[in-house]
């Protein structure tokens, strides 16, 4: 099953924001683990590789052009010294750096062409994969990808999408297309097909996820967006024999991010929604049916008995989700940003069992937890985006979170490891735009995350 696992609704305002940048050649690394999906593995090494975006740099002289770093996994997790910088500006790559592009603001990732590696999509771009990492470009259509087997074929499928951005009560609309993989090098995909364009012509989708939530063999869509009158909500699709079909049954469609993960171990995945606004989480359970009963749903705030801190105005507990499986018992676990926590940012992990999500046992991290590097400051917005993906192959994911605004908006991103017991502090490290070598003075390091 291809997914895409962490969201985040794009918020923080893009006015933050030297030089040309680079593939740096990723070292082959030895004795790689067997488990790790290509759908997150861009140099087939085994591992899982961290990409994350950097969308407010000056590249190329050009103000909020933006970039991408890829840091590639291995045995020993991610390094500074083991990664690839990517913008407008390297070789191969299609375009030239333009000023407010914000290149790296939404990112997604899978093995398109169907040769083995995982490729890369930022802004209107596709990375290939191979065997020495990302190299060469194609350039696609859309603000907005997607990517998941929609029609269940075992051949990876792209949503290319192009979100509006409307002012005040009405959305500006949005177009999408389900394109049929494989996607050759030259951008041709086997077919297109048109998602739903009744609705999405009222809707400005942001971002969004995919997961099988009926156990079909199918890949399911979630988007977010915003919804008009001030309100940002997301739109389900279920995948069947005639493609995707919107869900029109009411459900929790919150304004902060979605994910779908298996919470519960049952096979099937489950619709987690945040209500960045409310500082709460929905989660609803997935079924051969598609979701369950309104009466199975659940509710999770800082409230939650075991959920660390308390729900407080403000807190934006929601804003960011991410599921994976932490601990390794082959359940998801969730991770829940919540950056704007005393004005600092902090993520809560709460863990998935045979009963569902549950407060029991929840972790919180941020920058004042003792083992996370770093101190926690106003407006560092730790936590703004999470994601949960295994990097160093021991079978159990990791943590990456980041806060934009440190250090007045430069950026980083933290890596905690992931044990059988949950999160550790051990071997936590974090990286910014100066530590890989690229341009970071307010370049937003770490606000697209995948």
């Amino acid at each position: 099953m291809f997914r895409s696992r962490s969201h985040a609704r794009w918020a923080l305002p893009l006015t933050l924001g030297l030089t040309t940048l680079g593939l740096a050649a990723p070292a082959v690394s030895a004795a790689p683990p067997k488990s790790t999906p290509v759908h997150d593995d861009f140099n087939g090494d085994g591992y899982a590789d961290l990409a994350i975006g950097a969308p407010n740099a000056t590249v190329g002289g050009q103000a909020r052009a933006g970039y991408v770093t890829v840091l590639y996994g291995g045995p020993h997790g991610l390094s500074a010294g083991h990664r690839a910088i990517i913008s407008r500006a390297t070789a191969g790559v299609p375009g030239n750096p333009l000023k407010g592009e914000h290149f790296g603001l939404q990112i997604a990732k899978g093995d398109l062409d169907r040769d083995g590696y995982a490729d890369l999509v930022a802004g209107r771009v596709v990375v290939w994969g191979g065997p020495r990492g990302l190299s060469g470009g194609t350039a696609i259509p859309g603000n907005n990808h997607q990517t998941g087997d929609f029609d269940g074929d075992g051949r990876l499928d792209l949503a290319v999408i192009q979100g509006g951005s409307g002012l005040g009560d009405d959305p500006a609309g949005s177009t999408a297309e389900i394109w049929k993989g494989p996607v050759k090098r030259t951008g041709t995909p086997a077919a297109r097909t048109p998602l739903d364009p009744e609705h999405l012509q009222y809707v400005d989708i942001h971002d969004g996820d995919t997961g099988d939530i009926n156990g079909d063999g199918r890949t399911d869509l979630v988007l977010t967006g915003y919804c008009g009158d001030g309100n940002n909500c997301s739109q389900l699709y279920l995948s069947g024999p005639a493609g995707l079909s919107r869900v029109t049954e009411p459900y929790r469609s919150g304004d902060g991010a979605a994910a779908i993960g298996d919470l519960n171990g049952d096979g099937y995945g489950d619709l987690v929604t945040g209500f960045q606004d409310d500082n709460a989480v929905w989660v609803m359970y997935g079924s051969a049916s598609g979701l369950r009963g309104e009466s199975t749903w659940k509710r999770f705030t800082q409230d939650t008995p075991g959920v660390p801190g308390s729900r407080e105005s403000g807190d934006m507990f929601g804003q960011a989700v991410a599921v994976g499986d932490i601990t390794g018992d082959g359940i998801d676990d969730l991770a829940v940003g919540a950056p704007g926590e005393n004005d600092e940012g902090v993520v809560d992990v709460l863990r998935g069992s045979r009963s569902g999500l549950t407060g029991a046992g929840a972790q919180a991290f941020g920058q004042d937890t003792k083992g996370v590097p770093g101190t926690a400051e106003q407006y560092d917005s730790f936590g703004y985006v999470v994601r949960l993906l295994d990097v160093n192959g021991n079978g159990h994911a990791d943590l990456a979170a980041s806060a934009p605004g440190e250090d007045g908006g430069n950026g980083a991103v933290w890596v905690l490891r992931g044990r059988p017991s949950g999160l550790v502090t051990d071997a936590a490290a974090v990286f910014g735009g100066k530590t890989v070598g690229a341009p970071y003075q307010k370049a937003s390091f770490g606000f697209g995350l995948k």
